[in-house]
């Protein structure tokens, strides 16, 4: 479904979309850079993917059409490849809150964190020393 009406928050580097049904989605810089359509979040082939992790508070500074139908980001931590398909952002929209749990367990499953440069400290009892 293509969007009606496509806005670039600056301040916060967020993406709004509008689609003629009415519906209007804001998708934060983070959530689109952690599913980018690109080789480097997708890999290049099924079970290729590989998970994003310290993305937190990264923002989109730029975005351009690309054709009647996409656009191609441009991040605050230098990423822009990707294009993200009309089909693609709607999905990204519509389904945010299962995307955005799957993605959260993933980064628990192995220990990776929305934050950068986090470190896990496991703490030892010294009686068992």
């Amino acid at each position: 479904m293509t969007p009606t009406k496509i806005k670039l928050h600056k301040e916060d580097g967020s993406l709004s979309l509008e689609y003629g049904d009415g519906s209007h989605f804001t998708l934060t810089g983070e959530y689109l850079r952690i599913h980018s359509p690109s080789a480097e979040v997708r890999g290049h082939g099924k079970g290729q993917e590989i998970l994003q992790d310290g993305k937190k508070g990264i923002k989109i500074t730029g975005l351009e059409s690309s054709g009647n139908y996409a656009l191609q980001l441009t991040f605050s931590d230098g990423h822009d490849t990707g294009i993200y398909s009309w089909n693609y952002l709607y999905d990204l929209a519509t389904n945010h809150s299962k995307h955005w749990q799957n993605y959260l367990a993933a980064l628990h499953e192995v220990g990776k964190h929305r934050e950068a440069n986090v470190q896990v400290v496991q703490l030892v009892d010294p009686k068992q020393l």
